[in-house]
This record gives structure tokens, sequence and C-alpha cells, in this order.
């Protein structure tokens, strides 16, 4: 039997691209999108509690988030539209401290895998977007925290203008959130997590 999905390293250590076998005909499409068995197999052991679904109109950008504590690994995967998909590195011995990596996703395609550790956002490419996500912790407002997603220091290009998109569409809350400079770094790379 075919292994049913394919880990990609990204240029981030850790956060990688998981790629599963899409069966399509002339009926459509039908892929597993998750299987523990076969997370196991491409070495992902984690025990996934809570799952969260976001709408989001062409435009929106979520994030940079993370918890301070009870840090979130995460499994993110588009099930209708398309997302730039964002990622930058909290662990503050890390060789990789404060660099960002992004991704496009779209409906039938890769998850990505966000180790705890790192901040996570995304830009809405089309109307409608639909974004599923696994976490490997509950959701602790108390320890909810966050960097601005337009920090200069973070050299994120959002692909803005290639979409059309005159002016991303932020919440208050998120304009907010401070710069990469301006946070204690939550984590380290290798050691315990709070």
């Amino acid at each position: 039997m075919t292994d049913k999905f394919r880990k990609i390293p990204t240029d981030l250590d850790g956060v990688t691209l998981i790629e599963p076998v899409v069966l399509s005909d002339g009926r459509g499409f039908f892929f597993e999108s998750y299987n523990k068995r076969e997370f196991e197999k491409i070495g992902i052991y984690t025990e996934y509690v809570q799952d969260n679904h976001s709408a989001s109109e062409k435009g929106v950008i979520r994030g940079l988030h993370f918890q301070k504590k009870h840090p979130q690994e995460k499994l993110v995967r588009v099930v209708r539209g398309s997302i730039f998909d964002v990622v930058v590195d909290l662990r503050s011995n890390s060789p990789g401290f404060g660099r960002s990596a992004g991704v496009t996703l779209s409906a039938a395609g890769a998850t990505i895998h966000i180790p705890a550790g790192f901040a996570h956002g995304f830009l809405a490419l089309e109307e409608n977007t639909h974004v599923l996500y696994k976490t490997s912790e509950f959701y602790y407002p108390e320890h909810d925290a966050g960097i601005l997603w337009n920090d200069p220091q973070l050299k994120i290009h959002w692909p803005l203008e290639e979409y059309g998109i005159q002016k991303p569409i932020v919440s208050e809350k998120d304009r907010q959130l401070p710069r990469l400079s301006e946070i204690e770094p939550p984590f380290t790379f290798g050691g315990n997590q709070p």
C-alpha cells in the first residue's frame, strides 16, 4: 500500500508541508486529510485536542498569533479558497529565531504542520475562504499573544498587490499587537515549553 502523505520541509526547521494522496475522477476528488497512523509514519506523533474553523473575506489578515503558555502545535489546511500562510520562529535560541516563512495553501492541497514555538497567521486570497486547523493544546485566552503582521523586522512579503488587495482587513486587536523587538521570546529551541 502506498503512503497516504508526503512530508516536505520548508525554510524553517520543523515546519513542514504535508501533501496528501488525492484520488480524482469525473465526480470530483477524495483524500484523507488526517490519519493518526499515517502521520506517525512520517514522524508526527502529536495528539490533537481541538479543531478550529475560520471563514474570511478576501484581504483579511489573521495573526500573527501564539500562546505564551500551553503553546499549540498546529495542522492548518484550507477547505475553500486559498491563503498565504505565514509562520515566525519564536524559539529564542533557535538558529531561525525571528525568521518567517510563507506558503500558499489552497483547497484540496497540502496541510502545513507548525510545531509549538512559532507565531502563525494568514492572508485570505479569495472571497469566502475557509480554513480548518487542529491544535495540540486548548485555547487559553489569558495566554493569547501575537506579533504585528507587518513588523518590518520580520521581512514578510504579503502578496497584497499580486492579488489586487489595496488595503488588508485586520482586526483592531491584531493592529495593536507589538513588534518582535517589543516582546520577551516565549519559547526555547529543543527545550521544555511553558
